[in-house]
């Protein structure tokens, strides 16, 4: 069985190794037109800020491919043809294969802004983009991102540690207020302005501005506001990597349509992590799941059906984490932006502003929902644990302690959590 898979992300990866663990005699071939070697793509930002190398970002050694027999292809698809089970590449080759996975991940997101196209305007996803970054950021005196998320912050960071002032245009009324409540969402704006960063809320692009048509010179928002700058960063999510198909059969929606095996329209063909797009997404769960671990997860997954033990995807309890500079946060469960009529929610703050704990839960019989920590590390094990298990706001309150894993020698809240919930009753989780 000839397995051909377009993709060197963590869900292209994970497939080939996954594969080559369940059959040791399929050939294995992984395209990529990104890099030659597989790499971790979380780390770009920190290549930036010097704290590491390329090199540093590859799990693997370079032998590892050839010892466990995974070929892997440098070049860019242009065409699939479904039909005769052919890629075609730019280069003018081609190749064939028994089984397609197409894990060709994601692209940053535009707006159709005029100016968009300008030098010193970009996205931050790829290696090519970082290498881009480093050029178009060389001997700048300010930047401005354009959009919020975790991609945005994590531009401000970079470009923050090489001293560039750095102004957020965020078109909410605060810092990632789609995804976050509002106490969450004020509290990390706060604190991603205390490093330095100028957010500017309810603001909206008009025109990318340039003095010579060629390279940017600032921003024009709707209010005709203007903002100079030499560079800007777009982030304002990212969208399926998928332009090559528009001429094959396949079925395509904003991703790849796939059912829970990750089958897609075409058989032999299989599509999976950021690109991939669920037919019949489950109650609660987006019919894109564009993060990491869910890219590994799918994978997983599908490397079984690939070798013959199909098997359903069952992502399980919702998690995500992220790092506002120095803030981490974690979520697990469901916590919506805005909390409907049907559930309640209890939120504690410290008064340092760099702690948060919020449990959503049922208003009915009071089962718990969903968890969001900010500045608090709580094992997800224990919290998923507790969301499958239904336990209840009270016991979750009084068991706190059970997945708390701070550092030693840092501060423990768990009583002051109980204590605001609890008000004047009298309790020790201890």
């Amino acid at each position: 069985m000839n397995i051909v898979i377009i993709g060197n992300g963590i869900s292209g990866i994970t497939c080939a190794r996954n594969i080559r663990k369940l059959d040791a005699m399929a050939g294995i071939t992984v395209i990529s037109e990104e890099t030659a070697y597989f790499f971790s793509r979380t780390a770009l930002m920190y290549i930036y800020m010097g704290h590491m190398k390329f090199e540093h970002t590859k799990p693997y050694e370079d032998w590892f491919w050839k010892k466990n027999r995974i070929n892997l292809i440098k070049a860019c698809v242009k065409k699939l043809n479904s039909r005769d089970k052919i890629l075609h590449f730019e280069n003018g080759n081609s190749i064939r294969y028994d089984k397609l996975i197409i894990a060709t991940g994601s692209n940053p997101k535009t707006f159709g802004w005029p100016g968009e196209n300008l030098e010193g305007v970009q996205g931050l996803y790829s290696i090519q983009d970082l290498e881009r970054m480093e050029r178009n950021t060389k001997n700048i005196s300010s930047a401005v991102i354009i959009g919020g998320g975790l991609i945005g912050v994590e531009m401000a960071e970079m470009l923050h540690s090489r001293g560039i002032p750095v102004k957020m245009l965020v078109r909410e009324n605060s810092y990632w207020r789609n995804i976050l409540p509002e106490q969450e969402s004020k509290l990390i704006g706060k604190h991603i302005s205390g490093h330095g960063i100028e957010l500017l809320f309810n603001t909206d692009v008009k025109e990318i501005l340039s003095s010579d048509q060629k390279r940017v010179s600032g921003v024009l928002t709707k209010v005709n506001e203007k903002f100079e700058c030499q560079f800007i960063g777009i982030t304002i999510g990212v969208k399926p990597n998928i332009g090559f198909l528009e001429s094959d059969e396949i079925e395509t929606d904003l991703g790849i349509l796939v059912n829970d095996y990750f089958e897609t329209s075409i058989p032999d063909v299989y599509a999976a992590g950021d690109c991939a797009q669920f037919r019949k997404p489950k109650s609660g769960h987006p019919p894109l799941e564009q993060l990491w671990y869910t890219g590994k997860m799918q994978a997983e997954t599908l490397a079984k059906t690939i070798c013959g033990q199909k098997s359903a995807y069952n992502r399980g309890i919702w998690f995500n984490s992220a790092k506002f500079f120095d803030l981490e946060y974690q979520t697990y469960g469901m916590v919506p932006a805005e909390i409907n009529r049907q559930q309640k929610s209890f939120y504690w703050e410290h008064p340092s502003g760099r702690h948060a704990f919020r449990a959503n839960y049922s208003l009915v019989d009071e089962r718990i929902l969903g968890f969001n920590f900010i500045g608090i590390r709580f094992r997800q094990l224990t919290a998923e644990e507790w969301i499958r298990e239904g336990q209840t706001i009270n016991f979750v309150i009084q068991n706190l302690k059970k997945g708390w894993f701070d550092p030693e020698f840092t501060k423990a809240f768990y009583n002051d959590i109980a204590k605001a919930f609890f008000k004047n009753t009298e309790i020790t989780t201890d």
